[in-house]
């Protein structure tokens, strides 16, 4: 819906804009959608190709939560008086909740326009969570039968239970033994805003076995927390619905679904407190231990 935005102050100088109006799209938690925005060079100095639009995200009280917005290049150079609608791309906050947007002019690398006594465009936003669709679909990878029904048979005990098709997919090989809760929590990231989720791997076997297959996923392993910014791949990851088929996979690690997500620039979730089981047998085979 297109809103009004209501006259403003507006600096006496080079350096001034006057906001129109503004249409943002249906956001959800991490999802970037593009918007719109109509605004008028209301100053005396030419903007030039190094002025973009942008935005932050602040908490109700003001506080930044996201300072450097996604940038929307003008249409043009925007002369005094003219007046331009520019589509702004807007990446939603995570987690859900309530937050402001402030969008502004930044000359890049200088400053931005409110530094300079503009104000900017403020609008209040609930954020809902990601999903739209909270179900949580699994692709079973072929392998050894016994390991497979093992799975198989931990799947039909989650507290969610595994649907079809959902908002998300996850991609798990046999000998992967998910605890009761592990859909839930799987699906409780996601609808936070991470388009990938994975957790760690809790290895069960024999003593020989564990040995053998800590040492190809000793770092998968429990005993870290969550972390945004991991740097190995992703095993037996879970993705949401947009990008099933749209993934560039690894070589499979220990014979293990293998993603690696920071190339898509969507947010992203290594959670070692969501841990499933392994048959280190599984591993050993696979490395061919």
């Amino acid at each position: 819906m297109r809103t009004a935005v209501p006259e403003h102050a507006i600096p006496a100088g080079p350096l001034g804009v006057r906001w129109h109006a503004y249409e943002l799209p249906p956001l959800r938690a991490g999802v970037a959608m593009t918007g719109s925005v109509e605004l008028e060079n209301a100053g005396t100095a030419t903007w030039q190709r190094d002025t973009w639009l942008s935005y932050h995200w602040l908490d109700p009280l003001g506080n930044p939560i996201v300072w450097e917005g996604l940038r929307a290049k003008l249409p043009k150079r925007v002369r005094p008086g003219d007046r331009v609608e520019v589509e702004l791309p807007v990446r939603a906050p995570y987690p859900p909740g309530r937050y402001r947007l402030a969008i502004d002019l930044v000359e890049e690398g200088r400053f931005w326009f409110a530094e300079v006594g503009n104000e900017t465009l403020r609008a209040e936003v609930e954020v809902p969570a990601r999903l739209l669709d909270r179900r949580l679909a699994v692709v079973l990878a072929p392998g050894d039968p016994a390991l497979a029904a093992r799975t198989r048979d931990a799947l039909a005990r989650q507290e969610v239970p595994i649907a079809e098709t959902g908002g998300a997919t996850a991609y798990l090989a046999p000998g992967v033994l998910p605890p009761p809760d592990w859909s839930a929590r799987v699906l409780a990231a996601h609808d936070e805003g991470y388009a990938w989720v994975a957790g760690s791997l809790a290895l069960e076997g024999t003593r020989r076995d564990v040995r053998r297959a800590r040492a190809a996923l000793g770092d998968w392993t429990p005993g870290f927390g969550r972390m945004p910014t991991w740097r190995r791949p992703l095993l037996c990851p879970s993705v949401v619905a947009e990008y099933v088929g749209h993934m560039a996979w690894l070589d499979p690690l220990a014979g293990l679904p293998a993603l690696e997500p920071r190339q898509y620039g969507e947010p992203w979730l290594m959670d070692g407190t969501i841990e499933v089981g392994l048959d280190a047998a599984a591993v050993t085979a696979a490395v061919g231990a």
